[in-house]
């Protein structure tokens, strides 16, 4: 039992060294690495004294991925933020949404030469222009800009596997803020107070990870998953899928999957579907 406890120590005080001597070989530079990637999605139909049936139909989606990271061993600061906004007209009808979004994540990591490193996340989220139900006869106004607005704030430990898959798992602090719909921040059990602001406390997982099949094919994926202290056998899902292939320099087809589950907006699993094909030009 000895002999396996000196052993064990030895193993760890080597790789304690090995992971030493590489950080001082590798030296990272302080710098600035900006990224910024703009798209565009169009599809149009337009007919005359057509037979065959129809109607004139107009869509279009705009998007765009940006970021600013930050490297300064042992610290490294990282800064994405994801906007998209699409439209629909469908004959003599009146435009409407179907694309409505603005995700902003700050990552702050502090590099300890552990399997894991300390982690500091701050996440935003809204919608950037009014939302609205269609199923019905009459559409339905169910969310504004900050209305809901959602922010986060996590502290944990992050897992880097490879280039290619990252994880993180800490404890989260998300705020819900509302000011016409409420039902997203309203406690049910409170019927004589409609609550405009909601703090939860939890667990927050993300992980990000990515395949590249082909010189013009690749596949990212995101899943995060929050549990609220209150109620950890039901936890608020977000999983993005996107698989993109490029067919020339501003030429993509994407397909996007994004299944949502928050019973705080409906007590049902969303899903959105989408393939496209557009310009996509890499801004710097």
């Amino acid at each position: 039992m000895k002999k396996l406890l000196t052993l064990i120590v030895l193993l760890i005080l080597q790789i304690s060294i090995s992971a030493e001597d590489a950080k001082k070989d590798s030296v990272i530079q302080k710098t600035w690495l900006p990224l910024g990637v703009a798209g565009l999605n169009i599809s149009q139909i337009a007919l005359e004294n057509w037979t065959q049936g129809g109607e004139d139909a107009l869509s279009f989606t705009l998007f765009g991925n940006f970021g600013l990271d930050y490297f300064d061993d042992p610290w490294s600061f990282t800064n994405k933020l994801k906007v998209s906004f699409g439209r629909t007209k469908l004959g003599s009808d009146e435009f409407r949404t179907t694309d409505n979004e603005i995700f902003l994540e700050d990552l702050l990591t502090y590099d300890v030469g552990w399997f894991a490193n300390p982690y500091f996340g701050n996440t935003f989220r809204t919608v950037l222009t009014d939302g609205f139900d269609y199923s019905g006869d009459v559409p339905v106004q169910t969310a504004a800009f900050f209305d809901p607005g959602y922010l986060m704030q996590s502290l944990g430990l992050a897992y880097k596997i490879s280039d290619n898959f990252t994880t993180r798992f800490g404890l989260g602090f998300q705020e819900t803020f509302t000011s016409r719909f409420n039902s997203y921040s309203d406690d049910l059990k409170t019927t004589n107070e409609i609550e405009k602001f909601k703090f939860e406390t939890g667990i927050e997982s993300v992980s990000n990870a990515k395949f590249k099949f082909d010189d013009n094919l690749l596949y990212t994926t995101e899943l995060r998953l929050f549990g609220s202290f209150e109620a950890l056998d039901v936890w608020d899902v977000r999983w993005d899928n996107v698989v993109t292939a490029q067919i020339t320099k501003l030429v993509n087809v994407n397909f996007n999957v994004l299944l949502i589950y928050d019973v705080d907006q409906i007590a049902k699993t969303q899903l959105k579907e989408a393939l496209q094909i557009g310009i996509t030009y890499s801004l710097f």
